[in-house]
């Protein structure tokens, strides 16, 4: 199977975005991160069915992609701290429409949603 490269050029404005928030976790984390600074700790906790260390990877995709920030604080235990820049920012109004969208479908389709 071939491995997904970020060194590929994007073909159109859409492969562009999804090479940046694609996959099953950063539109996810983005989104808890619309409240505000979260540690490490409580993203673990709120982004359910996550694996430490594939938190640990798209926290660093985000990162490279300038989505979010990470602060370090040097403290004992480590303390480590996300938030959303500034483009992480730009797009919640569409991270909103999707959820508008999957939650229509979601009715439509007769699935409860989880709370």
């Amino acid at each position: 199977m071939e491995k997904k490269s970020k060194n590929k050029p994007p073909k159109c404005g859409i492969d562009y975005a999804f090479q940046r928030i694609g996959g099953k976790y950063k539109g996810r984390i983005l989104w808890r991160l619309r409240g505000g600074t979260l540690r490490y700790g409580e993203l673990r906790r709120t982004v359910t069915g996550i694996t430490p260390k594939m938190l640990t990877q798209t926290l660093r995709e985000l990162e490279e992609d300038g989505l979010i920030s990470r602060k370090v604080y040097v403290e004992v235990p480590p303390k480590v701290e996300y938030t959303l820049t500034e483009n992480g920012h730009h797009l919640l109004p569409f991270l909103t429409l999707l959820r508008d969208w999957a939650k229509e479908q979601m009715v439509l389709n007769n699935i409860v949603a989880m709370p």
